[in-house]
């Protein structure tokens, strides 16, 4: 009998530790959520180690179990939002064609606006004159490598880029018309007095920056913006 109580005691003992010991785990339980999919699932941790459900965990990322002898496998599915956040990470690149394009089409307008600003410094006449139909060459040459770079734009960042290479050009154009009206008019006398007009000419230093911030970034290979090209 009494050997009976005994055993009866112990076997009390036993489960009353793995009560006690059931619900000091329950007390740490978490959720687990997946980075990319809905769903989740609950996870126990215990003594610094997380447990979780295999099936819960290939349910919500839609994945799938199979079972070989002594391993488990899971199978994780390429998602949409996982291919949607990998092309995200490539938008901004600049397509190849579009890039050898832009950087032809960005020393063109450097030749033309080079020709331009020396011009000025040096206060050469420009209607009808060698250094006048060489600046009409360079901004048709210009424009000829801006229309291929169009050609050459196949994707959204080509086209943005595009879109500032083009606010480049126009720039240039209109300082370019604005110093021949004044040349032709003999007021231009003030711009060619020496580099320092240059220097707080602010529309003049502004194509400057802006041509340095386009050969920086058709080099990167990568869109970028700034206020200056605008």
């Amino acid at each position: 009998m009494l050997s009976i109580l005994k055993r009866i005691a112990l076997a009390g003992a036993v489960v009353m530790l793995v009560v006690m010991a059931f619900a000091q785990v329950q007390r740490q339980a978490e959720v687990l959520s997946v980075h990319g999919y809905e769903g989740r699932a609950d996870v126990i941790r215990d003594q610094g180690r997380v447990f979780v459900d295999a099936q819960e965990l290939a349910r919500i990322t839609n994945g799938s179990l199979s079972f070989e002898k002594d391993r488990i496998v899971l199978t994780l599915p390429r998602t949409d939002a996982s291919d949607s956040e990998i092309d995200g990470a490539n938008e901004p690149a600049f397509s190849r064609p579009f890039i050898k394009a832009a950087i032809e089409a960005m020393a063109s307008i450097r030749e033309w606006g080079g020709t331009l600003l020396a011009t000025v410094q040096n206060g050469y006449p420009v209607a009808k004159t060698a250094v006048g139909y060489t600046i009409s060459a360079y901004q048709a040459r210009a424009a000829d490598s801006i229309a291929l770079a169009a050609t050459a734009a196949s994707n959204d960042s080509d086209a943005r880029g595009l879109e500032l290479l083009k606010n480049e050009f126009n720039n240039v154009q209109a300082w370019s018309d604005a110093f021949v009206r004044a040349r032709s008019s003999m007021s231009a006398v003030e711009l060619t007095t020496s580099e320092d007009v240059l220097k707080s000419d602010q529309d003049a230093q502004r194509l400057v920056r802006c041509g340095q911030f386009l050969a920086q970034m058709f080099a990167g290979g990568t869109f970028q913006d700034d206020a200056v090209c605008h």
